[in-house]
């Protein structure tokens, strides 16, 4: 009986203790590190090779959004190219779901952060509650702004960009759809970029350029012929 006494508090005290564990675990797997880029990468590109150019992709409707598209299956690359998925990886319990883009030509791994996607389900279930979505202005052709206070909400929900930190807003599509708002960061990166783009053409490969991310859950953006500055692209 003495021992089942001492034994109850030191059993708590390795559950309390163990309670940080997970929390410790859970802010690496919301770190992005490059190094796993790069050896999420190099498995890709030898299963590639090894399959006669097949990239280890999961299958999607063919009219997915192209950031949202190419997401890797890391269940054909591991174990025989990689051990596991990286810690910050969604299938490992993490933030991130790894991806594809320049498919075709080049494919790199990029990085989505998934809590964009759940800012945007909380956002959607609220339109969703109110009947209607309650529309503030006109931003482009079939692109609105929300006025998110006849949502129940007191300030204007955001996400936090991956590429800048900053705080972007959300807007309705073409389709009744919740997208980000890249503007800001697509103007911050254009100023720092060499590269030149001519109105029509979707400009979102600057942020991927230089960035581990992508944006997901965007909208197409081009140039404004007389500004030069991001302006949604006419669909």
């Amino acid at each position: 009986m003495k021992i089942a006494r001492l034994a109850l508090p030191v059993l708590m005290i390795m559950l309390l203790g163990g309670c940080m564990y997970p929390s410790d675990e859970l802010a690496k797997n919301q770190i992005p590190y490059k190094d796993q880029l790069e050896i999420v990468q190099a498995a890709v590109d030898s299963f590639q090779k090894d399959n006669d150019g097949i990239l280890p992709i999961k299958t999607k409707e063919a009219d997915t959004p192209i950031y949202e598209k190419y997401v890797i299956d890391f269940s054909k690359i591991s174990p025989r190219y990689l051990q596991e998925p990286p810690g910050n990886a969604f299938e490992n319990g993490g933030i991130f779901q790894y991806v594809l883009i320049d498919v075709e030509t080049n494919p790199t791994v990029k990085l989505l952060d998934l809590r964009i996607a759940d800012q945007i389900r909380e956002v959607k279930m609220r339109i969703s509650a109110n009947g209607y979505p309650p529309f503030k202005e006109v931003l482009a052709k079939n692109v609105y702004s929300l006025d998110f206070s006849k949502l129940g909400y007191k300030n204007p929900p955001y996400v936090v960009s991956p590429f800048t930190q900053h705080n972007l807003s959300f807007v309705m599509g073409p389709k009744g759809e919740i997208y980000v708002d890249y503007s800001s960061d697509l103007y911050q990166f254009l100023q720092k970029s060499s590269r030149h783009f001519k109105s029509g053409e979707d400009i979102r490969s600057v942020l991927t350029d230089e960035s581990m991310f992508v944006p997901a859950y965007s909208l197409p953006y081009t140039i404004d012929q007389e500004t030069g500055e991001p302006v949604f692209m006419e669909s």
